[in-house]
């Protein structure tokens, strides 16, 4: 397997819009695979292509302690629905940043496995917050985009300023 390289903000290529899988075969699967070595890596607890520079629909989640409860969708769709709580969220192309988002505590999703069956299923808590988080990934939203701009752009600057001192 390879570990992916997972792209930055403000880098422009994270607000591209991901675009349906249509080929179901060994590449994507063996993406897959990365997606989820990369993420475990990282570490985190979801990660989107549109992270690894891939603008295709596909993300993995995987929120348990013992990361053996992974999920690999494919063409996700969202229904939100239930309360909407706030919580605190960080992500892996915004590194060591974290603020408060408000997202809907439960989620409807019908998307694919790698081999192209469909899978549906209801989530809660943690894992229905992690899964919006990596859609919205797939429209090209970052989870600053919540927060207010003098925010996101003190964020922006702190990142830029990291990548210029990394060299």
């Amino acid at each position: 397997m390879t570990r992916l390289k997972i792209l930055h903000h403000p880098d422009p290529r994270l607000r591209t819009k991901a675009t349906p899988v249509d080929t179901f075969d060994d590449q994507l699967a063996e993406f897959a695979k990365n997606m989820l070595e990369t993420m475990y890596a990282a570490p985190g607890i979801g990660l989107a292509a549109t992270q690894v520079n891939v603008h295709k629909r596909v993300i993995v989640v995987d929120v348990s302690d013992t990361k053996s409860e992974a999920h690999t969708l494919i063409n996700p769709v969202l229904e939100p629905f239930g309360a909407r709580i706030q919580g605190e969220e960080g992500c892996l192309s915004v590194p060591e940043i974290y603020e408060s988002v408000e997202r809907f505590e439960q989620v409807h999703v019908t998307a694919q496995d790698v081999s192209g069956k469909p899978i549906e299923f209801t989530a809660s808590g943690m894992l229905a917050i992690c899964i919006q988080h990596e859609c919205d990934h797939l429209e090209g939203k970052l989870f600053v985009d919540y927060l207010s701009s003098l925010k996101r752009g003190r964020i922006s600057k702190k990142l830029r300023d990291r990548a210029k001192a990394i060299g």
